[in-house]
């Protein structure tokens, strides 16, 4: 016989999918629950978690539990499948130049009349040529940050980079402590490599590192994983004092910090990396997806040289080594100043969205850069972010809820705008629909 709660769930989870119960109902405390259903309080709030399990409703302290968008899918803003052409893209980062692909074609045939092509073709050292090692060294130097090119690793983009890292140098079970809203690539590679997340309660202008520290009195944290420049999605760029801070707290407790500098040319001479704090423990880690182009995976490490031999082997062991033609090219480009004069026209070109974001979101609360390539927005009282982005995907506009960002137990009701994918006009009528979508929720 079918124990009594899974009758109540499906009970339920029938009237949910159904549409019976509406999303964004808000359900019976679990006390009112007990009474109505004559079971104990223990046996409603096993109800309501394993419908939470189900995807079907969210819990959230001192507000109550409610009802999920079930038309969304479970974790909607990073397992999402693509949207459709006709669709406005507001969910994904892959911001573009119109010249881009003429420059393409014209550096592949410069590719083609290099003296020794066909060295292209064969397998190239784990960590990259030195000579492309030593460009990419001089591309990343500043006055308080000189990598060595024996400690650069060229990897397939920055998501490889951190995929390289977490296998060399962590274990299953391995506590991590992250922001409370995060990048949400590191939450999916936490999950498969069987990390546990600690979340780092956020303040307005950067993560509370108070709390961090009190985290690492009462745990064993292993490793703190930061993105100190333009952080994704608060556009968070931390202070000198707030990264050694952060340094000083890491090398008090042993940590290995993980810093991810993908959005970090969007920022014109920004404080020097938290490598420079704490350089014998901090693998920094970057990409040339955002600055150049998404399709070209090539990204990099700079590591402590203790580090280099494990983080070497997690490339072997995942990729061998990055595309010489790709990796070629991108050097190419440092050399002869094309990727300086991308990430000059992107910066420009993030100010002009956020200057249309802001013309258009009204008096909407809004949290974000100026420099930025995105925006977050906290629903007001009693919105319901799923609800708002299921309205928008009526419309043809795809956002993410907090969702896939979120390391906390309770996942705050806002939405993730990602601005640099559409154009300009396409990005000024979206933004007017998320506002109405937005004001149609607070007010219904």
């Amino acid at each position: 016989m079918k124990e009594r709660y899974k009758s109540i769930v499906d009970m339920f989870a029938k009237k949910i999918r159904s549409g019976d119960i509406p999303s964004g109902t808000r359900l019976p405390t679990h006390r009112a629950l007990s009474a109505r259903e004559h079971i104990s309080l223990a046996t409603a709030t096993r109800v309501y978690s394993e419908l939470e399990a189900m995807g079907l409703v969210s819990g959230e302290t001192g507000r109550g539990t409610f009802v999920r968008e079930i038309a969304l899918p479970y974790g909607h803003g990073v397992d999402q499948p693509a949207v459709a052409t006709d669709v406005i893209d507001l969910n994904f980062n892959y911001p573009s130049l119109p010249e881009q692909g003429e420059i393409l074609r014209g550096a592949l045939r410069h590719i083609s009349t290099v003296r020794d092509i066909e060295s292209l073709l064969r397998y190239q050292p784990h960590a990259g040529r030195m000579t492309e090692r030593k460009i990419i060294a001089g591309y990343l130097a500043s006055p308080e940050f000189e990598p060595e090119p024996e400690n650069v690793i060229i990897v397939n983009g920055a998501q490889h980079g951190l995929t390289v890292t977490v296998m060399g140098l962590l274990r299953p079970g391995d506590v991590v402590a992250v922001d409370a809203l995060t990048y949400p690539g590191f939450k999916v590679l936490a999950e498969l490599y069987h990390l546990e997340i600690v979340s780092i309660p956020a303040l307005v202008d950067g993560p509370d590192l108070s709390a961090l520290e009190a985290i690492c009195q009462k745990r064993d944290v292993r490793a703190i994983y930061t993105m100190p420049t333009l952080h994704n999605p608060l556009g968070w760029v931390l202070s000198r004092k707030q990264r050694k801070k952060m340094a000083d707290i890491a090398r008090a407790y042993d940590l290995i910090i993980i810093e991810d500098t993908a959005y970090s040319f969007l920022i014109h001479r920004p404080p020097p990396p938290v490598a420079f704090y704490a350089q014998e423990r901090t693998v920094y880690v970057t990409g040339f997806s955002k600055n150049i182009a998404t399709g070209l995976r090539v990204g990099a490490i700079v590591c402590p040289e203790t580090y280099r031999p494990a983080l070497e082997r997690a490339v072997r062991a995942t990729a061998w080594n990055t595309p010489s033609v790709i990796t070629s090219l991108v050097c190419n480009w440092i050399k002869d100043g094309t990727v300086s004069r991308f990430e000059i026209l992107k910066r420009r070109d993030a100010r002009q969205r956020q200057a249309v974001l802001r013309s258009n979101l009204g008096n909407l609360r809004c949290v974000t850069h100026s420099n930025s390539y995105f925006a977050w927005i906290p629903m007001p009282d009693e919105a319901r972010a799923d609800r708002v982005a299921k309205n928008l995907m009526n419309c043809n506009i795809s956002v993410s809820t907090a969702e896939p960002f979120s390391t906390s137990l309770v996942v705050p009701q806002a939405i993730r705008l990602a601005l640099g994918s559409v154009t300009t006009d396409a990005l000024y009528k979206a933004i007017l629909k998320v506002r109405e979508a937005i004001e149609y929720e607070q007010y219904r």
